[in-house]
């Protein structure tokens, strides 16, 4: 039979866009669909904007530190339209970059929200096209729960595009979102509250790296509340009105959610295919990225394996090395390098000291606690703390993490060296940078007793 496409791809994020381009280099025939912007969530409304927004609230301690090295700063001032018109410049350039880059690779991008209405056919508003397979690559989307008022509340969506910078805001929620946007806020002189229902930041990561942070976060002046969760939201004529599980009640001018983001899948004729999704709505695959039909497969957060943009990408890769390059190929998910970009940032990669102990039972771990050179004249009382995990029978290190300044950029050069199974000796016999940092990961000698 033939079809009108190799590949129909449904969402144009990062595994989607990736899948199409390496497809389109073996020669399939391949369209992609996209309801809103090429680029995805990463792109448009995530890790990019995102970052652009930490550079811009990092320059208030920036700025502070200056006068410790000798320099006179002068008054200085924040324009929140300004970031935000810059920024939007910026996203629409990676669009057009990534249109370009499809475009140039022979893949047919097709503007609409598309839906599965069989195993080899899929809508796109009032036409149907034939495929001979289908990729879901169409993400997650953030949630938020079901309380009174949750109508006056934003999320990582809404956030990038407020008219105005609010002069207090709550943001509710552990995660690295929370964390980061709590930072960004802060930075740019609003007036922030962090709630999270359970009692410790950073749920999944290694403890101390926790307990570190919210210490940080808490010395900068963020109001950071464990155990605290809201009740109901109601609408005041000057703000919110927020009425909390401790009983006590918060004004603020804006709420925003970041508890979590679920699997894009509602509306897309999974089940009546007969794909198979999970309680949350992420579809099920195997080891090579396909669903429960033959020729149907999925990639990225709306799998929910790790919702990560650089792990989308390798599914992406994987699924089209698999499908179209004959070369069966199972995107790996272990010693993932991965950064928070809190303030001060966290990088981290391998087990948790709770999880290798767990795995390995008897562990060596190796840490560091000290003030950066950067602030012994800048005057910030920051700490940057180092730690390396060792299963002690092989001394092989099987974690590594951060906190402190650069760590997202140190972290990705260590994980190169835990995804390769180096030993602490190894580790110990490179010569360190110095003075820097990222010398710390290969200073550390004496386990902890």
């Amino acid at each position: 039979m033939e079809y009108d496409y190799d590949l129909f791809v449904i969402g144009a994020g990062s595994g989607g866009v990736r899948a199409s381009r390496i497809a389109a280099g073996f020669g399939a025939k391949v369209a992609v669909a996209e309801e809103y912007r090429v680029g995805g969530t990463c792109v448009i409304r995530g890790c990019v904007p995102k970052k652009l927004m930490m550079y811009a609230s990092h320059f208030a301690e920036d700025f502070e530190s200056a006068r410790g090295y000798g320099w006179n700063v002068g008054e200085t001032s924040f324009d929140w339209k300004t970031l935000i018109d810059r920024k939007d410049a910026e996203i629409d350039r990676l669009n057009g970059l990534y249109i370009k880059n499809l475009e140039a690779a022979g893949v047919e991008i097709i503007d609409g929200r598309a839906t599965i209405e069989g195993p080899n056919s899929i809508r796109v508003g009032d036409k149907v096209f034939t495929t001979k397979y289908i990729l879901v690559a169409t993400g997650g989307w953030p949630t938020m729960p079901d309380v009174p008022g949750i109508e006056h509340a934003i999320t990582s969506n809404e956030v990038f595009h407020l008219d105005e910078l609010p002069e207090d805001i709550v943001v509710v929620g552990g995660g690295y979102i929370a964390v980061e946007f709590a930072g960004i806020f802060h930075g740019m002189g609003a007036k922030v509250t962090q709630l999270y229902r359970s009692d410790q930041i950073l749920r999944g990561f290694d403890d101390e790296i926790r307990g570190h942070l919210h210490d940080e976060m808490i010395k900068k002046g963020i109001d950071l509340r464990t155990h605290v969760n809201i009740v109901s939201i109601e609408k005041t004529d000057d703000g919110l009105l927020l009425h909390l599980t401790d009983g006590s009640e918060l004004k603020t001018k804006a709420v925003m959610y970041a508890t979590g983001r679920a699997p894009n899948t509602k509306g897309l004729g999974l089940h009546e295919v007969g794909v198979a999704c999970d309680e949350k709505g992420a579809i099920m695959v195997d080891a090579y990225s396909k669903t429960t039909v033959e020729n149907i497969y999925a990639v990225g957060d709306v799998t929910d394996r790790v919702a990560l943009t650089p792990v989308a990408i390798k599914e992406g890769h994987a699924f089209a090395l698999t499908v179209f390059g004959d070369s069966p190929t199972s995107p790996e998910h272990d010693a993932i390098p991965t950064a928070v970009f809190s303030q001060p940032p966290v990088g981290t990669v391998g087990q948790s000291e709770s999880e290798a102990r767990a795995t390995h039972g008897e562990i060596e771990v190796y840490t560091s606690d000290f003030r950066p050179m950067k602030h012994t004249l800048g005057g910030s009382d920051e700490r940057a703390f180092t730690k390396l995990i060792v299963d002690k029978k092989t001394q092989v290190v099987v974690g590594a993490h951060m906190i402190g300044i650069d760590a997202g950029e140190i972290i990705q050069g260590i994980g190169i060296a835990v995804k390769a199974g180096l030993t602490k000796a190894q580790f110990d016999q490179t010569v360190a940078v110095h003075p820097s940092t990222a010398e710390e990961f290969v200073l550390m000698r004496n386990p902890r007793s």
